[in-house]
């Protein structure tokens, strides 16, 4: 029997299993950062595993090694996240979550299951590949600075350093049984923004005795548009929102100021720091030229993710092998974030999406929402891709 044939049976014999901890998971979700019980069970899946060469790093993040042959000739890292978000899940699921106020909601416990079914079935198969495989359960990928970031400051790219990370994340736009990969600039950057216009509170029927932040604020984010639609080259992609905005005034008080976050992504890093200058450049201008005054904060995030062409090349090859060209797509950029941006940074990197949508179910919702959920014979995909991936690449030239 071929490794390929192998890693297909090892798949299926261990689909239950992995379902079972998706589940687990997924009713016992945690939020960045806080993920002690998540990192518990997977330490202990690791132990059950056989795995004994491991360790914690950045706090609740763990990595592990799997030693082949000759390990020290190539080592691939495949990296799965581990945290959820604040959603309360509205499923009506015999797994749903436990936790009031926090959701899987972006598959993160697909992401972590699926890895420990790689884990499994790369630990039976470790005297039949030389190389190692470094295996990185990371917390904390949807807040800042991201989980990413820690781990690779702690040294979890050093002893020893990988050839090459690969990381997936579940698509509900993608059939489950499909993958998608994409070369080059695949994802966005991600910078927070937090501002505060201040003027001069007061009675609504007299405004001009005060200096409305109302209407400041309504001119400063009309102005920054111009910064995407009339700065920005039109080929590179930009996207400045605001998502929070409050005046805690009423229907006859102006209030003294006005607070405002958002975002502002792009996919392309020079023009990012000079979007920023513009950005703060123009708020200092439209504010204080309408009599206010303004704190305005952008928090630099994550990264725009490169896929490495070689590595994605090789990997969306191997991945034709596994899967039949016909489940293999090719993605289109994508303008939300990750921290595996920080990995791309630092070495060879390949980030794919696996699918995980099955409309005949209703299995359709879109992540970050309350009823995100997953096709879960995806995750039989989900183990054997990453393991066939892995070993391609060792025994890649």
């Amino acid at each position: 029997m071929s490794l390929l044939d192998k890693i297909k049976q090892l798949s299926n014999n261990y689909l239950n299993d992995v379902i079972a901890s998706r589940r687990h998971l997924h009713m016992h979700p945690e939020l960045s950062f806080h993920e002690v019980k998540t990192s518990e069970f997977v330490w202990n899946k690791l132990e059950e595993i056989g795995i004994a060469d491991k360790q914690h790093i950045a706090g609740t993040g763990i990595v592990a090694l799997i030693k082949g042959k000759n390990p020290d000739k190539k080592t691939v890292a495949l990296r799965a996240d581990m945290d959820a978000l604040p959603i309360v899940e509205a499923n009506d699921v015999p797994y749903k979550s436990q936790n009031a106020g926090v959701m899987h909601a972006c598959g993160h416990d697909a992401h972590t299951s699926s890895l420990l079914g790689a884990a499994r079935i790369l630990n039976d198969l470790k005297g039949e590949f030389e190389g190692t495989i470094k295996l990185i359960f990371q917390p904390g990928e949807e807040k800042l600075p991201g989980g990413a970031s820690m781990m690779i400051k702690e040294g979890v790219l050093e002893n020893p350093t990988p050839n090459g990370v690969i990381g997936q994340h579940v698509m509900p736009m993608i059939d489950a049984g499909k993958v998608g990969f994409r070369s080059g600039v695949y994802m966005a950057s991600t910078d927070e923004i937090y501002v505060t216009v201040k003027g001069k509170g007061g009675h609504g029927a007299m405004p001009h005795l005060n200096i409305d932040p109302v209407l400041i604020a309504a001119h400063l984010i009309v102005a920054l548009q111009q910064i995407v639609s009339r700065n920005a080259n039109p080929i590179m992609p930009s996207v400045l929102s605001f998502g929070k905005i409050i005046a805690n005034g009423a229907t006859n008080v102006i209030p003294n100021e006005v607070y405002i976050e958002g975002t502002f992504r792009t996919l392309d890093e020079k023009w990012r720091d000079e979007a920023h200058r513009k950005i703060i450049k123009l708020a200092h201008a439209v504010v204080e030229g309408m009599g206010g005054t303004v704190d305005f904060e952008i928090r630099k995030g994550y990264p725009v993710l490169v896929n490495n062409p070689e590595l994605t090349a090789n990997s969306k090859k191997a991945a034709q092998e596994y899967l039949g060209k016909e489940n293999v797509l090719d993605l289109d950029i994508w303008m939300a974030a990750e921290d595996f941006a920080f990995y791309s940074q630092q070495s060879r990197a390949c980030f794919y999406r696996l699918g995980t949508r099955n409309e005949s179910r209703g299995i359709i919702s879109s992540v970050h929402t309350p009823t995100f959920d997953i096709e879960e014979k995806a995750l039989e995909t989900g183990m054997g891709l990453m393991s066939w991936l892995a070993l391609s690449e060792l025994s890649h030239v």
